[in-house]
């Protein structure tokens, strides 16, 4: 599906301008510890912007719907885990820290399913 291509594409973009603004941007604005979650924030979406990209490249060969899952789980994770870490490190609201783990939950939903098309597929 070209839509986790493109998705890819989209967030891989972002995680680099994020983490350029966040190296550049933040610098002196942030504490050390907030700049560490914005990291860890651009890191993941840089990760799973990697598994978007791998599931949309496999889906021509792998008929699969838990291939389809995996990517959206991938999606989703990457608005939740980065996206309130965006937040959090911005904000110091706790309440977005708490949104974190459903990310991190999704993250490891869609690594799941992906493993399962791909070892049902070979």
């Amino acid at each position: 599906m070209k839509i986790f291509l493109l998705l890819g594409i989209i967030n891989g973009f972002v995680a680099v301008a994020l983490g350029a603004f966040g190296a550049h941007g933040l610098e002196g604005k942030l504490s050390e510890k907030m700049l560490q979650t914005w990291e860890k924030a651009v890191q993941y979406q840089m990760f799973h912007t990697v598994a978007l990209l791998a599931t949309g490249l496999l889906m021509p060969k792998i008929t699969a719907g838990s291939i389809v899952s995996a990517g959206w789980f991938f999606f989703v994770g990457i608005l939740l885990f980065s996206g309130s870490l965006y937040i959090y490190s911005t904000t110091a609201i706790k309440a977005f820290a708490m949104i974190t783990p459903l990310g991190g939950v999704a993250f490891l939903i869609g690594w799941v399913l992906l493993g399962y098309a791909i070892v049902k597929f070979i």
